[in-house]
């Protein structure tokens, strides 16, 4: 088997892991947390960001067949295990595509009506209609290119969060008054779990080192270059999220501030101020440009590992149908349905805000728990397969996989315990439906997937 040239330097490993996690969609939710989110995204880049990168490149580099955590996962587990854990990661997109498709829409309004950014019947009409729109293009194999996608969401995702970032900059050092309510404090108050309770979406925007990390293999000298790489792209990641999040919390009043239209609003206002209004509508072109050329990838990128799990014989053979562009009809189709019940949310609840956060949430907690899988994973491949070692290792032996997986696990476990408390910041008028659609739909999306592989493991018996 030959192996990998060792062509990627710090740089590029640096650049790979800004462009896999950057993103623009967590930035108003975590403006929800005032100043207060800088000591929360502190808290995730040791507790959970770090831990991660640095299991997730052990693992990349010791089992670098395709397929990831889903390899991962079934070479600690089993493969009743791992299709758990590949179900997880294909549900958690599907609760989450409500979520980014509300920001396109949202943000989509200020072309034409920003009143509209927040009105529930526009909203709901237009995430339906994008979705349903890119998964019959999928259908027909009328995907856009990967370059394409990759040069889309680069330019709609950094350009934006630059801009973001520098205006807020010049906000402060201009001494214009900062619109918000918050408490300057940079410690929460942990009175209150429900101080705590949007924590989840910091974790969230945080997704992505794990993919990133089977290019730790390619890195000319992995063991001293990939910890420097993981260095750099988290004072990056980190110094873009942060500052992107505290311009919208300088500029939108926290009575004002929607977790749906929050970056776009913030714009608005900027560029008012800075009589640059026309800029509105272009940033607004960007940041819609940016999301909308990865939904198709998004789309039909997660159903991959489902229809190898379908193939594998865990779920029905009816799912592996495929057209002749080759394209997972049945898988499509049923996601497409699931999105559209998931959706249905945004019309349930009485503010935008809560419908937003009540997916989010969901989608946070159904993700963490495939990190759970995979730091387990990790602990538990050190004991039963000692021999098998990549390019990177974490240090210090065993103990040193308990400790960075250990805190990775706990900070995982705890944040979803935490995702079933009503948030202070999002104020939520039926915290019983809350709770109860939480509470069902995190116990649902492990059932079904438990029973499927429960029919599956039996008729392997048989």
């Amino acid at each position: 088997m030959p192996h990998s040239k060792k062509v990627l330097s710090v740089f590029s490993l640096v650049m790979i892991n800004v462009i896999a996690v950057d993103s623009l969609r967590t930035l108003p939710l975590t403006a929800k947390l005032g100043f207060h989110l800088v000591t929360f995204y502190l808290v995730a880049a040791f507790a959970f960001f770090i831990p991660v990168a640095l299991v997730a490149a052990e693992l990349a580099t010791a089992y670098p067949n395709t397929g990831g955590v889903y390899i991962w996962v079934r070479e600690a587990f089993g493969r009743r295990t791992a299709f758990i854990t590949i179900w997880l990661q294909w549900i958690y997109n599907v609760v989450w595509y409500p979520t980014i498709m509300a920001f396109v829409a949202a943000t989509l309004s200020y072309l034409f009506a920003p009143e509209l950014a927040n009105n529930k019947l526009y909203l709901l009409i237009t995430v339906i209609s994008l979705f349903w729109l890119f998964t019959i293009l999928n259908c027909f194999g009328m995907k856009v290119s990967g370059l394409v996608s990759i040069i889309g969401a680069s330019v709609g995702t950094l350009i934006p969060m630059i801009g973001i970032t520098i205006l807020g900059v010049v906000w402060v050092l201009q001494g214009h008054p900062i619109e918000t309510n918050h408490s300057a404090s940079l410690l929460p108050d942990f009175s209150s779990l429900a101080n705590l309770s949007l924590f989840p979406a910091v974790l969230f925007g945080l997704l992505g080192m794990e993919m990133s990390a089977v290019h730790a293999e390619e890195v000319k000298n992995p063991q001293r270059d990939y910890p420097r790489a993981l260095f750099f792209s988290t004072i990056i990641i980190f110094s873009t999220l942060v500052l992107g999040s505290l311009a919208i919390v300088i500029v939108v009043s926290d009575t004002k501030l929607s977790v749906v239209s929050g970056l776009i609003d913030a714009y608005a206002l900027f560029f008012k101020a800075y009589h640059l209004s026309w800029m509105t509508s272009i940033t607004a072109l960007l940041i819609v440009i940016g999301a909308l050329s990865g939904v198709s990838a998004w789309i039909i990128g997660p159903t991959r590992g489902l229809l190898v799990a379908a193939r594998d014989g865990a779920i029905p053979k009816k799912f592996t149908q495929v057209n002749r562009h080759g394209a997972p009809v049945t898988i499509l189709i049923t996601q497409a349905i699931i999105f559209t019940l998931m959706s249905s949310v945004l019309g349930l609840f009485d503010s935008i805000n809560a419908a937003y956060w009540v997916l989010s949430d969901l989608s946070a907690q159904l993700a963490l728990l495939v990190y759970v899988l995979m730091f387990a994973a990790s602990i538990k491949l050190r004991y039963s397969k000692p021999d098998q070692r990549g390019a990177y290792r974490i240090p210090m032996g065993n103990k040193g996989i308990w400790c960075v997986a250990g805190v990775g696990l706990i900070c995982c476990c705890v944040t979803i315990l935490i995702g079933f408390v009503p948030p202070s910041q999002i104020p939520i008028e039926h915290t019983a439906f809350f709770e109860l659609f939480l509470l069902t739909g995190f116990f649902l999306f492990i059932l079904i997937p438990w029973i499927l592989s429960k029919k599956d493991e039996h008729s392997d018996d048989s």
